[in-house]
């Protein structure tokens, strides 16, 4: 009921407003977000890659309504890479980007969507990393998936999404789980239908185990994305050490990060940073809502 009601609230514009003008502490957007500009994303990726982390950096936004946009998030990806690069945090893909089609264009026009998604690639590549397309909800999965066929061509090492907590994914980790391929696993974060998606936690940490035993009983590399013990502990005892990557987001268990890392485990931190930071933190409250209490008590606070 809470996730429903969390879920429900990132999509209001009105609550959207009351947060957004709250007096939040750097504490509160802080703890998910790297900050909003550039620089930011450089410093935290600079710190955690410090650490031994691996980083994938999200630059905030969705959804994009205007071709004006798309472009403009393109040329943030193009110029987060170019900081990166020149910071030398990209090499062997120490620090990759995660990119929403949406926030490329996808609504507008795939092709558009398309032409983005090549450049910030070509960039990615030249900058010596990849790059992973987020999935957004279940009526995008079958564009997002045919975009990342057409990319592979030229950019291989194209990572992909799958969330077992849709029923189909089992099915698509079994077409992905091929020589070469990339895909990360998480459970989901946006709100689905019983049709397409499984409802219950025993019923998606189920899907997990399921989908995640095809992923590594193929050649492929996969990106096990929870922070869930139990299912670190299943990704743990199916596969040695650099044959696949664990993946938390940034904020969430950095300790156990960083303990991970020292065991020998590949690590990467999922980091966002830009200013449309307010549906991202609605999701991230939605998936674990103990969160919450964390955020009820910055959002309170005037220092």
């Amino acid at each position: 009921m809470l996730r429903s009601v969390i879920l429900a609230a990132s999509r209001n514009e009105v609550v959207h407003r009351v947060v957004a003008a709250a007096p939040l502490s750097r504490r509160v957007v802080g703890r998910f977000v790297a900050g909003e500009t550039v620089e930011d994303a450089v410093r935290a990726s600079r710190a955690l890659t410090g650490k031994g982390l691996l980083v994938s950096l999200d630059h905030l936004g969705e959804d994009t309504a205007d071709a004006d946009s798309a472009v403009n998030t393109v040329r943030a990806y193009l110029d987060v890479l170019r900081r990166l690069a020149g910071a030398n945090l990209t090499a062997r893909g120490r620090v990759e980007v995660s990119v929403k089609l949406s926030a490329v264009g996808q609504r507008i026009d795939d092709e558009l969507a398309l032409k983005g998604a090549r450049s910030i690639c070509a960039a990615a590549q030249a900058a010596g990393t990849t790059v992973t397309l987020d999935m957004e909800d279940h009526t995008t999965t079958d564009r997002t998936l045919g975009t990342l066929a057409l990319l592979r061509k030229d950019f291989p090492s194209t990572g992909a999404v799958l969330q077992a907590y849709l029923h189909r994914t089992v099915e698509d980790c079994r077409a992905l789980a091929v020589e070469g391929s990339r895909v990360r696993l998480c459970k989901g974060a946006y709100r689905e239908p019983a049709t397409v998606a499984y409802q219950s936690r025993a019923e998606v940490d189920a899907s997990f185990r399921r989908c995640l035993d095809v992923l590594m009983a193929g050649p492929g590399y996969p990106m096990v994305a929870t922070h869930d013990p139990a299912l670190i502990a299943h990704a743990v005892a199916a596969r040695a050490p650099g044959t696949f990557e664990l993946q938390m987001l940034y904020g969430i268990r950095p300790t156990e990060q960083e303990r991970l890392v020292a065991a020998g485990h590949a690590v990467r931190v999922y980091v966002p940073y830009g200013s449309q930071w307010y549906g991202y933190l609605m999701r991230r409250l939605a998936e674990r809502p103990a969160n919450l209490t964390f955020f009820l008590r910055a959002l309170a606070s005037r220092t």
